[in-house]
């Protein structure tokens, strides 16, 4: 006699891979085609010579002269407004989770979310109007005694490039590290409080060591953001800062070297390897606040 009980077919291994694969198909389309394809595509230009032959003679212009200067200011540039908004708005984050609750952190956070998601023309017009030769902000400290453009100060200069760029790195600080401060457990401070410690103690042994991780992902988060922005600094200083961004814009713009067209795929390329390499340390860094978290 045959049991009651139906058997139900395995799934096979291939099956299982298919359902799994089949729903990701359109990322998979999508990421390739604005991601992969594009990167593959600059990569083999910047291999090509004028006449089509396969070269490297398109990079050599990146090791010396203008263009390394250029990578040395975007560098530059990238880290001194990563350091400024990594420590300012690890600082702001600190505070609201320490001070503020309810609608008002609710508030905050769409305020950051605001500034963090500013730029191109329109910051750099901001900017312009508020700290420029006749703006609104230098009247009113003229007014107060204090003459701005009295020294080296400029807008339009790389301290100018920095001011504007700490606008929206803060509040992306902000946002990107306010989630690893919640995380810290009042269960932790109290723990290290009934052993003996110290407020102090339990920041350096307890609190900085797990919030490391993290604040290094954002420092490298903003720095792989800073290096690559471009309609900012192209509007607000019109070329007179040397980036690489504005640089490759001028080239595929038609101002071409001459001799080397593919110099801007080349030096487009340089970029995704700086990019590239701060976009490891970022994985790194979210792996290990990701131990920190599940321990």
């Amino acid at each position: 006699m045959k049991s009651g009980v139906v058997e139900t077919p395995r799934k096979t291994q291939g099956g299982r891979l298919g359902s799994q694969v089949f729903p990701l198909l359109p990322f998979f389309a999508f990421t390739g085609y604005f991601l992969i394809w594009p990167v593959l595509a600059v990569t083999l230009r910047s291999l090509r010579g004028n006449e089509g032959e396969w070269t490297f003679s398109n990079y050599t212009p990146l090791l010396h002269g203008s263009y390394l200067h250029a990578f040395t200011t975007s560098i530059k540039l990238s880290l001194i407004t990563s350091i400024i908004g990594s420590l300012l708005g690890a600082l702001f984050a600190y505070v609201v989770v320490r001070y503020a609750s309810g609608k008002f952190s609710a508030v905050l956070d769409s305020i950051s979310a605001v500034f963090a998601n500013s730029g191109g023309v329109p910051l750099a017009f901001m900017f312009i109007a508020a700290f420029g030769t006749e703006g609104l902000v230098t009247r009113v400290l003229k007014t107060l005694g204090w003459d701005i453009y009295a020294g080296h100060f400029t807008i339009f200069s790389f301290t100018g490039v920095v001011m504007v760029y700490s606008f929206f790195q803060i509040p992306l600080m902000f946002l990107v590290f306010k989630p690893a401060i919640s995380g810290l457990r009042k269960e932790w401070l109290e723990a290290s409080t009934n052993l003996g410690a110290t407020q102090v103690t339990y920041w350096r042994r307890v609190a900085i060591p797990m919030l490391l991780p993290s604040f290094f992902g954002a420092f490298f988060l903003l720095f792989a953001g800073g290096f690559s922005a471009y309609a900012t600094a192209r509007a607000l200083t019109v070329g007179t800062v040397p980036l690489v961004p504005i640089i490759i814009g001028t080239l595929v713009d038609g101002n071409v070297v001459s001799d080397q067209q593919n110099l801007g795929d080349a030096l487009a390329v340089g970029m995704i390897i700086v990019a590239g390499v701060a976009m490891i340390g970022y994985v790194w860094a979210q792996k290990s606040a990701a131990k920190w978290r599940q321990s």
